[in-house]
């Protein structure tokens, strides 16, 4: 790190997190998900454990949402909704399969004190929807309805930015681009690193006009999820296989937290599939 290096501020993050005592890939629908591969349950709830661990020594406070059996994917809770001063858009999934989920989530947010709104169109949370200093990136091309982008855009009073995924492998937003800044001045554009791979050629040029100081990520850190990341504007928890974007982590002064989440990579999740933010809220 050279001494122009700007110094990084760890943020204080509260995050929904569901433990993933049902988990296990009993149907497909993403590439990731092979059914007839053996899955470890008992592993997939200790490599999670490490991941609340990491987050609480590091002074973050997390909420848990009751898993629920019949829906292994509920420990992807970026999936339950996106969240911006107390105001929770929850998901309306895709795929059947995850469609049982979605009542819960909801719940959780009402008896915890959030404003619900339900959708009218398909979206499936912050795995499509992050925020991003004053403007919210969308995510679009597999799960997230383009009628969303503008749903949300009146939901929250902000600039949408959809931006369309074009691997199939990188089906939502967050597992091809990371906000590392979750908290910016107004106006201030926080880092933000990408997949350039994973995008259509109009949403890396936007990409590129909007951040650009960005950190490009290759493609072999990205195929082992290393961009489905959580950040707290210091600490930056990653894939340890994703070396490539640890060692440019550290050139920008941000200290990366290497956790394993190999096994729920199985179910096509990782560190911030497995990480809601919740901003607002009563406590």
């Amino acid at each position: 790190m050279s001494p122009l290096t700007p110094a990084r501020t760890r943020q204080s993050r509260r995050y929904l997190m569901c433990r993933p005592e049902h988990f296990t890939v009993s149907y497909s629908i993403n590439p990731w998900m092979e059914p007839a591969k053996p899955t470890d349950t008992a592993l997939a709830v200790r490599q999670w454990q490490s991941l609340y661990e990491a987050y609480i020594a590091l002074g973050h406070e997390i909420e848990l949402i009751d898993p629920q059996p019949g829906l292994p994917d509920m420990v992807y809770t970026a999936n339950g909704g996106f969240v911006i001063d107390g105001v929770a858009y929850v998901p309306r999934f895709r795929y059947a399969e995850r469609q049982g989920e979605e009542q819960h989530f909801s719940r959780w947010f009402r008896e915890n004190g959030f404003r619900v709104v339900e959708p009218e169109h398909t979206n499936e949370g912050e795995g499509d929807f992050l925020l991003a200093g004053d403007v919210i990136l969308a995510g679009r091309g597999f799960r997230s309805a383009d009628d969303s982008h503008r749903e949300i855009a009146r939901v929250f009073d902000r600039e949408v930015v959809s931006l369309t995924l074009v691997d199939p492998r990188f089906y939502h937003l967050d597992t091809a681009l990371s906000v590392l800044d979750p908290v910016v001045a107004p106006g201030e554009t926080p880092t933000i690193a990408y997949l350039p791979g994973a995008f259509d050629d109009a949403s890396r040029a936007e990409l590129e006009r909007r951040f650009p100081d960005a950190i490009r990520v290759a493609d072999a850190d990205g195929a082992v999820f290393g961009l489905n990341s959580a950040s707290d504007g210091e600490n930056v928890f990653i894939s340890p296989r994703a070396t490539g974007f640890e060692a440019q982590l550290r050139e920008r002064g941000y200290t990366p937290q290497l956790v394993d989440l190999s096994e729920l990579l199985l179910g096509g999740g990782g560190i911030k599939c497995c990480t809601l933010e919740l901003r607002g809220g009563e406590r």
